[in-house]
């Protein structure tokens, strides 16, 4: 556990922690943990009714009943395990406009004013009349918000993508838009790491991208610590995103950049997918990449991040090799 310890917004949280290789669902406040384990099996369970639980979890928070651990003394690990995780692209503005603008530069010859003039327009008129870009990502590809990042054999161009995540705390389908944050349980940091070199398939140019082998290695979804009631974060749309790589802000901006807000988000994939309680959407990543500063993971980085109110994330970047 980094020092100091991870803080989050509202009376409580909660997570899951190992405690002498046991692990437990636990109730956070401040720098204790309730073990929730007598109670529910998983935070899970929790979330499959969230309604019921939500305020029953008030009260357990204010009592001294039931096993209690210093936050400190705790593993933390992935806060839940989800159903589906479904990923937003291209969802800051800024982000990619930057992309879009280059390209123009490079590819087009068009002047750097242009090139973004040009870019921004498109970006309003996706804003305006596009819809949302979401893939689907592996449960496996999750690790605890403290654990190594390995580095898979294949690939040089190993690169963060720090999001603000948000957890489903009821089933829909065609969820209409003004009614979507009604089926938010909470939110939690996800760190959606890629492999840029592997995202284009040069056997396969028609095809275009390949998500699963550039996405979805071991340890590339590093997920926590806590899930945050979505009642204490206030507005998700007015958060904070920070990356620090060995030190150094690499990204640093407010989700009120996002081109497609949250319950855009959440009506778009309902019309396709019945989301169902415990399903993780990740709502995409700002500007600041590895591949904007032209710097990639290396064995030995570290990789510090942070969104307002939901704690924090350290990871230390290993070769698997």
């Amino acid at each position: 556990m980094p020092d100091p310890l991870p803080t989050h917004a509202g009376p409580f949280a909660l997570g899951t922690f190992a405690a002498r290789g046991d692990e437990f669902p636990g109730l956070v406040t401040g720098s204790r943990v309730r073990d929730l384990s007598d109670l529910v099996p998983s935070v899970r369970a929790l979330v499959e009714d969230w309604g019921t639980w939500l305020p029953r979890l008030g009260e357990l928070a204010r009592s001294s009943d039931g096993t209690w651990h210093d936050l400190a003394a705790l593993r933390v690990l992935t806060p839940i395990e989800p159903g589906q995780i479904l990923q937003s692209g291209a969802n800051y503005r800024k982000h990619v406009v930057d992309l879009v603008a280059a390209e123009k530069e490079s590819v087009h010859g068009a002047t750097p004013e242009e090139a973004r003039a040009d870019a921004e327009s498109m970006m309003d008129e996706r804003a305006r009349n596009g819809v949302p870009y979401v893939f689907l990502g592996s449960p496996r590809a999750i690790c605890g918000p403290y654990d190594d990042i390995v580095l898979p054999a294949l690939g040089e161009q190993h690169d963060w993508e720090l999001e603000l995540a948000l957890v489903i705390g009821k089933s829909g389908k065609n969820i209409p838009a003004e009614e979507a944050m009604d089926y938010v349980a909470g939110y939690t940091i996800s760190n959606d790491l890629t492999t840029r070199d592997r995202l284009y398939r040069p056997d396969l140019k028609a095809i275009g991208t390949d998500w699963f082998t550039a996405k979805n290695a071991d340890t590339f979804l590093p997920t926590g610590p806590f899930l945050v009631p979505a009642a204490f974060v206030g507005d998700p749309g007015d958060l904070r995103i920070t990356l620090r790589h060995n030190g150094v802000v690499r990204q640093d901006e407010s989700t009120k950049d996002m081109i497609f807000d949250i319950p855009k988000l959440i009506a778009y994939v309902s019309t396709t997918t019945t989301l169902r309680p415990g399903d993780l959407l990740l709502t995409g990543s700002p500007a600041g990449n590895g591949a904007h500063w032209g710097v990639f993971l290396k064995p030995g980085d570290v990789v510090d991040s942070e969104i307002t109110g939901l704690g924090h994330q350290r990871n230390t970047v290993r070769s698997g090799q």
